[in-house]
Formats: structure tokens, C-alpha cells, sequence
């Protein structure tokens, strides 16, 4: 997690080249800061390193007291950065301490302070006694200590209590895995040790139940206002026993998550008394630390508070107790990650994480926004190993819910982003192409520049061009600590590495100009510039904001480096540098408030009575925070507050948190107004008659402190500011003899003209060409930016090496960002949250240019739909057409996969295509959810729609696209075709596709007048011939690996492979892969596949070169851009009238999902990559008129030559979320009774297959149940003498109790009180065991 200055390994703080400068004189003039230079060199390298290390700066302060001392500090990882305000001076004193260092003291902030106090009262404080308070007025902190623990996983020990038949609940998740690529699935370790299961369980009553009075006792309202049923009451004398175990074997936290305890948290505290009972010092209950509907997040939740919470208690309580007065007088507040300060009796692990980075975002937000500028402000923090990014626009931008380091955290807290890339970003050369990170150099070595044997990373390219000063840096370096930053062995390594580049280059074009040392430096910052330009688009335009109006808030590491370069790239104008930049998280600290939060849920549609019933329970919870705060000494004048409803529409599953709206005269406005009008913002769109549901009623309350205040500057005297010297900076165009100022030396109104070099105290700010630089009111750097432009010259034949880099940055952000806008603007679960969509853009000859990674088996299969969209429609296309298809023989997969393409014009010329294409849950056919088992021809599956102007010339075809959803034709006559049962949903998703298009088109066009049509249409092309030198050096090196395995066929670059498995009905997927060893090309011959099959399972074309597409990318192993170049050097031969490539007449809904996985299976066996996975995506779908349910299910992954597979996870070819066990009983008629593992049915082996998912669902209603699985017969095979996996199994549990075994394919009619068992299949073993 990125932070500010003071949270990066020691090494990685030295990549931005600021934080260490040697020891700066004071300076008398109260307005000034302090400029640092370079550090004593004769000093002993200890005494050096130690100086440098506790480097001290005068900074101006805005407050003056008198009396007693106010600390601001930022404890890091590594270091930790100590702000005091001085009584009776108008300057602050800033130190920095390593956050660790055994050998002088024992706790960096307790140092930093004991230090200040010397200093100020001129008495010696020994370090062996406690340090006296009546000097001190109060201390704010920030701390990091929480989230190293997460990351390094060394919290306190812990227990998981559920609710019986969910054990594994945190361990699957979502089911999803982070990175489809990678066929280890590497997950982030479980936080607890053990799992204990608690005999209790609690059910929500439907609303059309009937209640019986004799039932009344078990039925009680919850905290929500729902009903819920006691089904079993809590067992105390089972659980006993249980929590003694874990005692006795040393856990002393426990965390909490029963189900429903966010209504009904009766259980959850009655465990609570329990564990207390007993001896346990720290109990985490979901229900109290977030009381919201989902149990997957609130157990995180509560496990990372029993995590954390310990540990961080044990460090404060070490802090408190080295101060002579304690907890009791010492006036001590800590940040929280919701960006307000918290007492320490208060501060828990769950709202800890975020708490160094949100000092950061207060610093910047609060002297900034407003005071330098009124644009709102993207917050852009760049340190050693990653950059954090925010956006602020008068107030805080909080989500209730993000994922650290695998745990998902629901709590409010500020949304701050991450991106790894940073000063030590690995540099490297690979395929041809410029790379950047995301590996790091990390703390050691650290770069090439460090003398200690590291790599290239973005330090080095700094230093080659300037914009690192030596003489600005501490000489620490070499084994005696004494020595600066070795350049001429950075110099060295980029020559090395030009030899390289240059010899490529001629390889491509004989014509080539080699490439200085100077041109590939600048070259990565190019791309790593790019890299962190992503990030910052996907967080403005998500939201429906421009990237461009805003201004870049630059603090922190290395970021006012970058800072022009990245503002001009994302189209800003302006930069704001802090003239506290280097120490803002800190200094935020002093500028936050004292914040209470409460939230309680509340179920109820929106409504004049839901209305008033919310307003009491705001009242109520008001009073709570009010209290909270006036125990910590506010009055009622300083306090303020806020009051929120968490609303969503009826229907979907997004939920926004409304801040309570107020009319121009005062009074509170309506929520529902204010509701529809940010959801409009946030999505695009409005729902008509449609229900808004209440979900939670929230109130925070601040305690308003108003501490330090930015103090202005006076007018300079002179416009010609001080030069301090003159330094060569590289700027792209060539070295520059470029002046250096020292901020210090600069007063209000000073105008520095580009290119310059600005030293900020402990940052340095590079002002590059065409910018200026203002030194304003407060003292801080306001950059304006010219925009420049871009002037390329371009070869149609070969690419330049950093732009190809560059371009595969934008393609790949397109389909990103093409997809974001379809997850936001759609309205069906499938698209908005389980994701089951893919966004592409395409060449006008329909190649694929770049596919963003949404669901696997939509890779590259777009593309042979745009293409026969082309051959269809050939010239008649117009700008302001969309086209619309879903059929399989016209490229598509299966029939509820509708793809939307749009035409791209420039100038009347076609020049790309872009493309959407969702899952859209209903789409017709002979049972609901359009999955239906047992069909046997395309017309049973639902509407089929080869080709239709979606929009034509502009105009939406609702009329036309209805009939064809609703009223399908079948070819065969006398048969007609059931329609769609959720028009509305379909049109509204459909919209949704065609604005994610269009986002696309904008964006496209942008880059073209960025750019320029040929150079973005030359780079299109680049882009793939990259991908495709990329497949071939791996299929060099997979055909090397193989060779001497398999037989070679007369010419000996060829290595010949067999392999084949069979569907459960004993049809045969036979491949011959045969590589050329020499050429880097495979040739992937399905001769020998059974023919068309009487079923479903059928598979289009599209599918199968989306699972070679998607095995390619796996063992590449390196992040080459997903477009049709990856399957150049591959051919593809499907024999005509196989089930792979079947008539347009059949049955194809099962080859999508089912037919894809066992292709996967039998090409990875083939390369030896991995075991089988469990090869099934096991379909569920449910319902009756009035709704429908679909969901895929994880199983087993196979196990590979270095790892064990990983159990309860999606596998291969999809990706799709899980819907929550709460949200599921709560939307729909059914009874979750487990969801776990399947113990033990992954193979054995000397590395595991992952085991399978067992899912128990009862129905509480009648309706029609499909379930469309594979696996049930033919096992997931293992590898290398692994055994094979378990086959899974359906099953039914009747009322009259009888087991009925379903098979793997079938529809049935369930009445409520039956019970719906599946066991998915697990992974293959790899190796004898």
C-alpha cells in the first residue's frame, strides 16, 4: 500500500530522491523552509547515516499558542515523519526518524517528541525515563502498523465462529481468482487458524408466508425491520467445549460472522459472552463493527479487527505507557481510513488500514481545494513501490467496501487507489517492447544506483536524466554508508541494456538510428508516466467525470517528478505541489477532525412511512454520536453532522450511500431526488417505475477542531527569483543547461518558466518545457501545463519501442475503461456484479487490437464476430450504426451472450470497430434463465439473432430489436420459439452495451487527434505483430521443453503432441499439436473430435479459439496485450460437422460454458502445463414466471509441477462472482444450508488438486430447476502419475427425504421444502505421491 514519504522501505524512499539531503541550517525568517544540502562528507559514515536518517527542517506554521506543544506524526513502515507546532513561534518543526532503529530507541514517535522537548525546553530527557506531559497539548497520529501487519500476515493468532454449514465461507469468497492467467490461482492466505462451526441458524421470513401464531415465539423483528425465524436457537453447551480447544492451543481472539446477524445479532453476542466467559481478551463481531447485509465482507470485516485490533492495541499501549502521565491525561488521537481522528480506546483494526495514506488525502484536500484552485482534485501520491491515487471535490470520497491484500473490508473509509508502479518499478526489454513493473527492485538491492548489485528500475532512468541530483542526495551508500549514488554504474547497465534494444531495432529495420542511453531512459518514464495515467482515468471517468477538468495534487515520494509529464498525458492544465509535500500525511493529521460513525440497517421501500421511521432511527443514532463525542470534550457548537440513506433500486444490486439533501431554504430535501440524481451521474441512466428499497440509515458525526490554518506569504520584492546553480536535465528533445531554485529562496508571485529544477525542502519538482511554475499565496507550487503536440514520425513497417509500449497502455484502457461503463450503466446481475461481460476493440478488418481480461471464454472469440458482421454487411455501414448479433454461426458462443458492435468513422472513413458483449440472464427458450439442459436445436435455447441495426443512423430500434427478443422465429416450421421473459432488462443492458461502445469510440478518437489517424491505425498493427513474437519465443521454449518427450516427425524442428478427453456422454475432444521448435508456430488439429451431438453441448468456433487463445496467454507468463497477434503463428483446424464446429441448427448453449472447459483441459495436459481443473463451469438456473436465478459454481483447480491446486475457486474459462449466502436467501425463495468444500476431492499427488465446492440450496417456493454440469462421469484426470480428481454429482432431496441422483444434465420441478444438493468436481493431482 502506498502512502506518503514515510511509508516506504528505506531503499524505496531513496528511488524518489527527496527525503534525504543532509542536515539544512535554520533559517530565522519565519516564511521560509528550509533548504537542505548536501550532508557533511567527513563525517564517520555511522555519525552520516544517522544525521541523514533524523534529518530536521523548519517549516512554517499557520497557528500560534501559547503554552504547550502539539504533535502531527505519520509513523510508516519505515519511517516515521514528527510535525510539531512550537508555543509562542510561528514555525513548526518537522523530523524524520526510521520508524525502527533498536540500536538508538525503542519507538520512533516517543523519540521524535522526547527530541522536540529537549530542544524546546532545554532539558535533558533521558531516553530510560518517561517522557513528561505538561509540555505537551495533545499528539495526532498515523500509523501504519495495522497495515503492515496485513500485508506481512503477522497479526495476532485467530478463530473463525460461523455459522454451521459455512466453514469455508471466507476461504471461497467470491469464488472469483485475482488473476485469470495465472494457473497457480495464488490467493492470499487465510487470517485465521481455525474454524469453529456454532450450532445456531436464523432465516428470514418471506413476505408471502402465512404465519402461523403457533410460530409466533421463533419469529421475531429484527434490528433491519425484517422478520426473521429462529430455526435454531443458539447451543451454547455444543460451542463450549469448542472455544476451550482454541484456548488451550493458545488464540485468544476470536471473529465473529453468523448469518443474519446484521438483523438478528442476538447469536453473534451471546458467542461473545461466551468466548469472554472463558478468557478470550479480544472478540470480533461482525454485527457490531458493520451491520450491513453480506456476510462474505462482514466476516473479513471481523477478521481483520481480530486480526489487527490486538496488535495495534499492544503498540499504543507500548506508546502510551512511555509517558509519565499515561492514557489518562496524555491527549492523544489516531487517523482512522474514513479520514477523521478517533481516541485510542476506539481505534480498531478495521478502520486502521488506510490510516497513514488518509493523513495524505486530508493534507492535500484540505489546503488545496478551494484555496488554490476551485477544479476539483486528483490526488496523486508516488513513493518507491507503488502510487496511491484519490479524488477530492469538496468532500471526501468514501466506499463502504475494498479488498487489501485479500480481505475485503466493509467500513467506511477514503476510496484511495493503488497501482504498482513506482520509483522502484523493474526496468526491462521484453518482445520488443518497453516494460515497466509491476515487479519491484524492493529495498534490497534496490536499484543499479544503490551499490548493491540491483536492477534497472525508474530511480535509474531519474538519475540518467537529471532529474535525480546527486548533490542533492545523502552519500549512504557502499559498504562503509560514505559514498553518493554510484551513476556510472546506472550508466553502465542502461548501456548494456541499448546494446540490446539497438540491436533489435536493426534486426526490425536495417534503417534503424540507435538509441542513445538518454532516449531509453526517457523512454521508461514514458511508459511508466502511462502505467500510472490508467489508474487516475479509470477513477474519474468511472464516476462520469472528466479526467481533464481537474487538477493534479501532487505529494509524497517522487510524484512532483513525474507530475507534468502525467498532468499533460491526462489533458490537465494545472499541478498543485504542497510546499509540505514530502511530510503531508503527517502534517494531514493536524488538519483532521474527531469522527463518530453509526449505522444501522433499516429494509424497507422508500416510502412517506419508511421515510419517517428512518428520521427516528437517524435521531436515535444521532444522539449516540453526539455523546461519543461530547465524552472527548466537544460542545454542541463544534459539533456537526451527517446523516445518510444507503438506497438502491429494486431489482439490481448497487446500493449508494446519499448524504441527506438540503433545500435552498435549510430544510432537508428528499432522499429519492438526491438518490436518482447521483445514480444518473454515477450510471447514465435513470430507472423508470421502479421501487427505491432503504438498506442502512448511517450518521457521523464530527467533533470540528479547525487546528492549523495556511498562513500567506509575502509579495516578492523582485521578479527574478534566485538561481542556485545550473544542472544538465534530459527533457526529450535533448540535455538542457537547467537552473535550480531552492523554494526557500522563492516568495509569492515568482514565476519559474520551464525547463527548471525547484528543490522543496525534502522534494524536488521538475518544471519541465512549455510549463510554468507560480509560486503562490501560500507559499505552495502551482505548475500550469501547456499542452504540446504530440509530433511523431512513424514507419507504417516497424515500431518505435516506447511508443509500442505507450499504445498498448491506451488500446488495453480503452477496453477498460469500455468496460467499466458497461458494469456501471447495466442493470442485470450478471453484468453490473458477477461481471459476466468482455469489451473489445478491433481493426477495420474486424483483428482483435486489444480485449480487456473480463470472463475467459469471450478472448478473441469477438473478433470472428466483427468479421462476419463485415462480410455481412459489407459497405452498408453508416457512422451512427450499431449492430447487434448473438447466433453461433455468426460468431457468437451462445444465445444469452448478445454482442453490440459499433462501427468507427474518422473523417467518413471506417476506421475501427468496438465491441460489448454481456451475458444477459434471460433471453427466451424452453425454461427460464435461457439454460436449458435438454435441448436439442438453437430455437429451444431462445431468440436468435444473426444480424440487425441495433441502431440505425442514430435511432434506437426498440420496436424492431423487441419482435426479434420476443417473438423469435425457428427455422423449422410449426415450431414456435418462447420469447424473452425480461424485456425491460434486456433493452436497458443493451443501452447499457451501446454506451460502453461509445465511450469507446470517444476515446478512440481522442488518441486520433492525440495522435493522428495513421499513427494510431500503424500502432494497431504494431501492437499485434508484438503479441505475436511474444507466442512464438514461448512456443520456442515450450517446444524445447518438450522435445525430448514426444516424438519428432521427419523435419526435427517439429514436435508432435496427442492428447484427448471425452465429454460425460463419451464424445471425444482428440487434439495433435504439432510445434515447430525453429519457427515459433503451433498447429492445434482437432481431427479425430466425435461428430454434432443430439444435445447442447455443442461448441461454436469462437469457442475454441478462445480457449487456445486463453492456454496462450497462460504460459506466456508475461503481460503481452490480448489481440488476434497471439494467434498468428497459431492455426487452428476444427473439422466441419464436429461438435467444436456444428451446423447453425444446433443446440450450443452448453459448449459456452461446459464443452469450453474440457478444451482448456486437453490443451494444457497436452503442453504439461497443469492437471485437469475441474472442467465444468456448473450451471445452475432457477425460477418461475415472476423471476429468474443464474449462477456458475467453482470446483477444484489442477495441481501443477510446482504447486497444489486451489480449492473452491472459478477455473479457467470463466470468472464470475458468487452471489452472497445473505443477499441470495434475501432476494430469493431459497434456504442456503452449506456452501463449503468438498474435503478430499481433489487428487492426490506430490502436489494436491484443489478440492470442490459442495452447495445445498432448499427451495422455500415451487419452481423450475436446471442444472447443466459435466464432470458427473469422466473425472478430472491428473498428470505425471497424479491421481484424478472427484467427479461431482447433483442430487434432489425430495420431501418424503429420498435422494434421487440428477445426473449431470437436467430440469425439474422442485416443490418448496425440497433440497437441491451439488457436488463440483475437484482438480487433478500432479506427480506420484
Amino acid at each position: 500500500m502506498c502512502t506518503s514519504s514515510s511509508r516506504f522501505p528505506f531503499q524505496a524512499i531513496l528511488h524518489s530522491s527527496h527525503f534525504f539531503y543532509g542536515l539544512p541550517k535554520p533559517k530565522s525568517s519565519p516564511s521560509s523552509i528550509q533548504n537542505p544540502t548536501s550532508p557533511p562528507h567527513h563525517l564517520p559514515p555511522s555519525r552520516l547515516h544517522h544525521l541523514s536518517l533524523s534529518a530536521q527542517v523548519v517549516l512554517s506554521m499557520g497557528s500560534v499558542d501559547e503554552g504547550k506543544l502539539k504533535f502531527c506524526i505519520d509513523r510508516g513502515g519505515t519511517f516515521t515523519d514528527v510535525y510539531a507546532e512550537i508555543p509562542g513561534q510561528s514555525e513548526g518543526r518537522v523530523m524524520k526518524l526510521l520508524s525502527v532503529d533498536p540500536s538508538n530507541y525503542d519507538d520512533a514517535p516517543v523519540e521524535g517528541i522526547r527530541r522536540i522537548l529537549e530542544e524546546f525546553t532545554g532539558e535533558k530527557i533521558p531516553r530510560s525515563s518517561k517522557v513528561p506531559t505538561d509540555k505537551i497539548e495533545w499528539i495526532r497520529m498515523g500509523t501504519t502498523v495495522a497495515t503492515n501487519a496485513l500485508l506481512e500476515r503477522n497479526g495476532e493468532r485467530i478463530a473463525l465462529c460461523v455459522t454451521r454449514g459455512f466453514k469455508d465461507l471466507l476461504q471461497i469468497g467470491n469464488q472469483a481468482r485475482p488473476n485469470i492467467f495465472d494457473l497457480t490461482v495464488s490467493k492470499p492466505s487465510n487470517l485465521y487458524e481455525e474454524v469453529v462451526e456454532v450450532d445456531e441458524r436464523v432465516e428470514l421470513v418471506l413476505n408471502e408466508e402465512n404465519l402461523d401464531s403457533n410460530l409466533s415465539e421463533s419469529i421475531v423483528q429484527g434490528v433491519s425491520g425484517e422478520l426473521v425465524r429462529i430455526v435454531k436457537p443458539f447451543n451454547e453447551v455444543l460451542l463450549k467445549p469448542l472455544l476451550k480447544g482454541l484456548y488451550e492451543k493458545g488464540i485468544r481472539s476470536l471473529a465473529v460472522v453468523l448469518l443474519h446477524s446484521y438483523t438478528y445479532p442476538d447469536h453473534e453476542i451471546a458467542v461473545e459472552n461466551l468466548a469472554k466467559s472463558l478468557g478470550f481478551k479480544h472478540v470480533s463481531l461482525s454485527s457490531a463493527l458493520t451491520p450491513m447485509v453480506r456476510a462474505v465482507p462482514r466476516g473479513f470485516t471481523a477478521c481483520v479487527d481480530a486480526y489487527l485490533t490486538p496488535v495495534i492495541k499492544e503498540y499504543l499501549s507500548g506508546f502510551i505507557s512511555k509517558f509519565d502521565e499515561g492514557v489518562g491525561k496524555l491527549n492523544v488521537l489516531f487517523m482512522q481510513s474514513d479520514g477523521g481522528l478517533a481516541p485510542e480506546s476506539r481505534f480498531s483494526g478495521h478502520k486502521a488500514v488506510l490510516s497513514g495514506p488518509a493523513g495524505g488525502v486530508v493534507g492535500y484536500s484540505q489546503t488545496l481545494f478551494g484555496i488554490e484552485t476551485n477544479k476539483p482534485l486528483i490526488g496523486f501520491d508516488m513513493g518507491g513501490t507503488s502510487t496511491d491515487v484519490s479524488r477530492y471535490a469538496g468532500s471526501y470520497e468514501q466506499v463502504i467496501e475494498t479488498q487489501i491484500s485479500g480481505a475485503i473490508i466493509q467500513a467506511p473509509q477514503l476510496e484511495i487507489n493503488t497501482v504498482a508502479a513506482g520509483g522502484g518499478s523493474k526496468l526491462k526489454f521484453q518482445f520488443g517492447a518497453f516494460r515497466v513493473g509491476p515487479e519491484s527492485v524492493g529495498a534490497h538491492p534496490g536499484p543499479v544506483c544503490y551499490r548493491k548489485g540491483g536492477e534497472l528500475a525508474v530511480t535509474d532512468a531519474n538519475l540518467i536524466l537529471g532529474y535525480v541530483i546527486p548533490d542533492y542526495f545523502p552519500s549512504i551508500f557502499g559498504p562503509n554508508e560514505d559514498q553518493p549514488l554510484d551513476i556510472d554504474a546506472t550508466r553502465l547497465e542502461f548501456e548494456k541494456l541499448a546494446k540490446q534494444i539497438n540491436i533489435y531495432r536493426k534486426n526490425q529495420d536495417q534503417k534503424a538510428k540507435d538509441m542513445t542511453v538518454e532516449e531509453i531512459a526517457q523512454g521508461f518514464i514514458n511508459v511508466a508516466n502511462e502505467t500510472m495515467c490508467r489508474p487516475i482515468r479509470q477513477l474519474t471517468e468511472m464516476k462520469g467525470h472528466e479526467t481533464r477538468n481537474h487538477a493534479l495534487a501532487c505529494f509524497g515520494g517522487a510524484g512532483p517528478q513525474h507530475a507534468c509529464a502525467i498532468a499533460r498525458s491526462l489533458g490537465m492544465k494545472e499541478v498543485l505541489i504542497h510546499r509540505f509535500c514530502g511530510i503531508l500525511s503527517a502534517y494531514g493529521m493536524g488538519m483532521a477532525d474527531v469522527v463518530e460513525d453509526a449505522q444501522e440497517p433499516y429494509s424497507a421501500v422508500y416510502g412517506s412511512e419508511s421515510v419517517l421511521e428512518a428520521s427516528r432511527r437517524e435521531e436515535n443514532l444521532l444522539k449516540q454520536v453526539k455523546k461519543k463525542l461530547q465524552s472527548q470534550g466537544f460542545i454542541e457548537e463544534n459539533i456537526t453532522t451527517e446523516t445518510y440513506l444507503n438506497l438502491r433500486y429494486e431489482g439490481t444490486d448497487t446500493s449508494i450511500m446519499v448524504k441527506s439533501p438540503l433545500n435552498e431554504d435549510g430544510s432537508r430535501g428528499d432522499y429519492a431526488v438526491q438518490f436518482v440524481n447521483v445514480f444518473q451521474q454515477e450510471y447514465g441512466f435513470k430507472l423508470q417505475k421502479r421501487n427505491i428499497l432503504i438498506c442502512d440509515v448511517r450518521v457521523r458525526g464530527i467533533g470540528v477542531t479547525n487546528i492549523l490554518k495556511p498562513r500567506a506569504l509575502e509579495h516578492a520584492t523582485t521578479q527574478i527569483a534566485k538561481v542556485n546553480g545550473h544542472y544538465k536535465v534530459y527533457f526529450g528533445n535533448g540535455w538542457h543547461n537547467t537552473p535550480l531554485y531552492k523554494l526557500e529562496d522563492l516568495a509569492y508571485g515568482h514565476v519559474i518558466h520551464g525547463p527548471a529544477v525547484i528543490m522543496n525542502g525534502n522534494s524536488t519538482v521538475i518544471v519541465e518545457l512549455n510549463c510554468k511554475a507560480i509560486i503562490t499565496k501560500y507559499g505552495n507550487i502551482k505548475v500550469e501545463i501547456e499542452s504540446v503536440q504530440n509530433i511523431m514520425e512513424v514507419s507504417k513497417l516497424v515500431a518505435d519501442v516506447v511508443q509500442l509500449s505507450i499504445f498498448n497502455h491506451r488500446f488495453m484502457g480503452i477496453a477498460e475503461q469500455m468496460g467499466r461503463t458497461l458494469q456501471r450503466t447495466s442493470i442485470s446481475t450478471n453484468i453490473k456484479e458477477r461481471l459476466d461481460f468482455s469489451c473489445a476493440l478491433f481493426g477495420p478488418d474486424g483483428g482483435l487490437v486489444a480485449n480487456a481480461p473480463h470472463v475467459p471464454v469471450h478472448l478473441g472469440a469477438m473478433s470472428s464476430t466483427v468479421r462476419w458482421q463485415i462480410q455481412y454487411w459489407g459497405d452498408n455501414l453508416e457512422e451512427g450504426d450499431v449492430l447487434v448479433t448473438n447466433h453461433p454461426c455468426a460468431g457468437g458462443s451462445h444465445l444469452p451472450d448478445i454482442t453490440v458492435i459499433t462501427p468507427v468513422f474518422d473523417n467518413g472513413k471506417l476506421v475501427f470497430f468496438v465491441a460489448s458483449r454481456g451475458h444477459h440472464a434471460e433471453i427466451g427458450g424452453i425454461t427460464p434463465g435461457s439454460m436449458p439442459p435438454f435441448s436439442k436445436s438453437i430455437w429451444e435455447e431462445g431468440a436468435a439473432i444473426k444480424a440487425f441495426k441495433l441502431v440505425e443512423k442514430g435511432q434506437f430500434q426498440e420496436e424492431g430489436i423487441s419482435k426479434l427478443l420476443q417473438f423469435p422465429s425457428s427455422e423449422e416450421s410449426g415450431r414456435i420459439a418462447p420469447g424473452t421473459r425480461r424485456l425491460q432488462d434486456n433493452l436497458s443492458d443493451l443501452h447499457a452495451q451501446v454506451a460502453a461502445n461509445q465511450r469507446g469510440i470517444s476515446l478512440i478518437k481522442e488518441l486520433i487527434e492525440q495522435y493522428g489517424l495513421e499513427i494510431v491505425q500503424s500502432y494497431m498493427n504494431h501492437v499485434q505483430v508484438n503479441a505475436e513474437e511474444a507466442v512464438r519465443e514461448m512456443l520456442k521454449s515450450v517446444a524445447t521443453k518438450v522435445s525430448s518427450e514426444y516424438s519428432k516427425v521427419g523435419n526435427e524442428d517439429l514436435v508432435v503432441i496427442e492428447e484427448e478427453d471425452s465429454m460425460d456422454d463419451g464424445s471425444i475432444i482428440h487434439l495433435k499439436l504439432t510445434i515447430n521448435s525453429k519457427k515459433g508456430e503451433a498447429f492445434f488439429d482437432f481431427s479425430g473430435t466425435s461428430p454434432e451431438v443430439y444435445g447442447n453441448w455443442n461448441a461454436p468456433e469462437a469457442v475454441t479459439a478462445a480457449a487456445v487463445i486463453y492456454c496462450i496467454r497462460c504460459l506466456v507468463d508475461v503481460d503481452i496485450p490480448l489481440n488476434q497477434g497471439c494467434l498468428a503463428p497459431v492455426k487452428i483446424y476444427i473439422p466441419p460437422g464436429s461438435f467444436l464446429s456444428p451446423s447453425d441448427k444446433a443446440a450450443v448453449v452448453g459448449g459456452n460454458v461446459l464443452t469450453s472447459q474440457r478444451i482448456t483441459d486437453v490443451i494444457l495436459t497436452a503442453f504439461e502445463a497443469c492437471a485437469c481443473s475441474q472442467g465444468c463451469m456448473n450451471n445452475l438456473t432457477f425460477g418461475d414466471n415472476t423471476f429468474g436465478y443464474y449462477e456458475t459454481i467453482g470446483g477444484g483447480c489442477g495441481a501443477g509441477p510446482s504447486w497444489d491446486g486451489t480449492s473452491g475457486v472459478q477455473c479457467h474459462m470463466t470468472n464470475t462472482r458468487m452471489t452472497d449466502p445473505e443477499i441470495f436467501e434475501q432476494r430469493y425463495p431459497v434456504l442456503l444450508h452449506r456452501f463449503g468444500l468438498c474435503e478430499g476431492s481433489g487428487g492426490s499427488g506430490i502436489y494436491r488438486g484443489g478440492d470442490g465446492i459442495v452447495r445445498e440450496i432448499e427451495f422455500r417456493r415451487p419452481v423450475v430447476v436446471s442444472i447443466l454440469s459435466e464432470r458427473r462421469v469422466h473425472a478430472p484426470r491428473g498428470l505425471k502419475g497424479g491421481s484424478n480428481g472427484a467427479r461431482g454429482a447433483n442430487y434432489l432431496i425430495t420431501k418424503d427425504k429420498r435422494k434421487v441422483y440428477l445426473g449431470g444434465k437436467n430440469t425439474i420441478d422442485v416443490e418448496a421444502g425440497e433440497i437441491l444438493q451439488i457436488f463440483t468436481p475437484g482438480g487433478g493431482g500432479w506427480g506420484s505421491p
